[in-house]
């Protein structure tokens, strides 16, 4: 596992690393990223289902919210935005991308992130002001910076390009067959390191396990083992130098990845 003094250089990477040849003709962001806010439509119960559309070029690509060992994720400020009360981003299953054994997790070319809206008033419009910052890669990688706006009223049909999305996001618990799950966390030199064991029927192919705690701190790429239906994934967790850190085990999401599939649950009983 990746110790905690190459994590300066890891958190560095995306700005600075190449994943491949070196491109003959920089690239700025326009030639590679075009983005939209698709503004949806409003649910019975009040809430607006919108998303955030991305058009990348072909091999490009961006990164999912744990975004693995070289890439940044995601970051969204919805300041100036009116009749706003709570956001939720909705996270289709990404995939898992492995170079020179570097594993970085994300997305290519048509990416559309559900984003689903609380009014502070159902009885208003919305006005959504997204301020988006990314990382975007392909044979160089650079920072991307969005700006976007959009109306969203009070009507509006379903559109059918956030509906799959939606039905891409990870299977729950019990939907993927999960019977149980549990952790161990042991203390070492600089952080914790927690053991994952999961009841949960095999996918197809390479499957990999990544750990979110609440509170963010850095997380190692998990090292995956599997007998039958049992899955056993081990990562470390290190704060800064200096810091404590004590991991809520009942706030851990865990995703398994796979081709074709994912699940997602949260919380992970000690043992």
């Amino acid at each position: 596992m990746i110790r905690h003094a190459l994590l300066p250089l890891l958190l560095a990477a995306p700005l600075h690393a190449q994943t491949g040849p070196v491109s003959q003709t920089p690239a700025s962001q326009a030639d590679v990223l075009q983005a939209e806010l698709r503004p949806g439509w409003r649910m019975a119960d009040g809430r607006q289902m919108a998303a955030l559309h991305l058009h990348l070029a072909p091999h490009w690509k961006t990164y999912w919210r744990a975004p693995g060992d070289a890439g940044i994720p995601p970051e969204f400020d919805w300041a100036g935005s009116q009749n706003l009360g709570s956001v939720k981003v909705h996270w289709p299953s990404p995939e898992v991308f492995d170079f020179q054994g570097m594993k970085t997790i994300g997305y290519r070319q048509d990416v559309v992130l559900p984003v689903e809206i609380t009014p502070a008033d159902p009885a208003q419009p919305v006005l959504l002001n997204a301020a988006v910052l990314l990382g975007v890669c392909n044979d160089i990688c650079m920072p991307a910076s969005l700006a976007l706006s959009a109306t969203l009223s009070q009507t509006g049909a379903p559109d059918p390009m956030i509906e799959t999305a939606l039905a891409e996001t990870p299977l729950s618990a019990a939907e993927a067959g999960l019977s149980e799950v549990t952790c161990k966390v042991e203390e070492i030199e600089d952080g914790l390191r927690v053991t994952a064991r999961l009841a949960l029927p095999p996918a197809t192919g390479p499957e990999t396990v990544v750990m979110e705690p609440e509170t963010p701190v850095w997380v190692s790429d998990a090292e995956v083992t599997r007998a039958g239906n049992a899955l056993t994934a081990v990562a470390d967790f290190v704060p800064p130098p200096g810091a404590s850190y004590q991991l809520d085990p009942t706030q851990l999401r865990l995703t398994v990845l796979a081709e074709g599939h994912a699940m997602e649950t949260t919380g992970c009983p000690v043992e």
